[in-house]
């Protein structure tokens, strides 16, 4: 299976799954930590995260799958969200909200 395969079903099988550079825990940049908060704050107490600090292959492959230049990236029930700044419009107009529950 290649990297891209092995993402895309992770994609499909992770109900919520957010790339980000770091941990929910310990953020490695201020988007990701920003996208984190907002799926706390959106009442979110379950979701995967994928660090992709820890290996370049799955930085590179996961901007290629979703066709998105930055990360982080979130993944609701398979499909691609955005990043934190289209996160962060989502949850004012309740568009992210809804896609949540």
């Amino acid at each position: 299976m290649t990297i891209h395969e092995t993402l895309k079903k992770q994609i499909e099988e992770t109900p919520v799954i957010l790339f980000m550079k770091g941990t929910a825990q310990f953020p490695q940049c201020g988007f990701s930590a920003r996208a984190v908060k907002i799926l706390k704050e959106c009442g979110v107490e379950q979701f995967t995260t994928v660090n992709v600090l820890d290996d370049p292959d799955i930085r590179q492959a996961i901007k290629e799958i979703s066709n998105w230049p930055t990360i982080p990236q979130l993944y609701i029930k398979g499909e691609f969200i955005g990043g934190s700044d289209i996160m962060s419009e989502m949850v004012e107009s309740g568009e992210l909200q809804k896609l949540l529950t």
